[in-house]
């Protein structure tokens, strides 16, 4: 087998805290801080003189995690504006399923969350969304319909 599982999605931010709060409010867990330094993490990154805060955060079911990095050096460089439009190259979301897709917005509201269009029906299926929140990061939600 090529692979075993996918460990987690990175997610570079400039406040740690704030997507913290973020994601723990969207229901995730928050597994643990540390600070990444040394020669592994220059080698790792192709970058010199790395010092970053992370932060993983996992699904309630324990499979899936974004580790959350606030690099304190090199300093951060911009990819562009936070509000790109959703057709840009590259990773544009991460989605999660939830089991109230209006009570999620609402609760997210309060960290910064604001809605791209707004929530959708898929045929009889699901209930989607996407959301902005920190950083700019695109965030899907689904809701599956009985």
């Amino acid at each position: 087998m090529a692979i075993q599982r996918m460990d987690n999605v990175g997610i570079v931010v400039e406040d740690l805290d704030a997507a913290i709060a973020f994601f723990v409010e969207l229901g995730m867990e928050l597994e643990g801080r540390a600070e990444v330094e040394g020669l592994f993490a220059d080698q790792c990154t192709g970058l010199d003189g790395v010092r970053c805060d992370i932060a993983m955060v996992r699904t309630p079911d324990g499979h899936s995690r974004l580790e959350l990095a606030k690099y304190r050096s090199p300093a951060v460089i911009s990819a562009g504006p936070r509000n790109r439009p959703h057709n840009i190259l590259g990773t544009h979301r991460v989605m999660f399923a939830v089991d109230d897709i209006e009570d999620t917005v609402a609760r997210l509201r309060p960290h910064g969350a604001e809605l791209v269009g707004e929530i959708a029906r898929f045929e009889d299926s699901y209930l989607l969304c996407y959301l902005r929140g920190p950083e700019g990061i695109i965030v899907g939600l689904a809701e599956q319909l009985r």
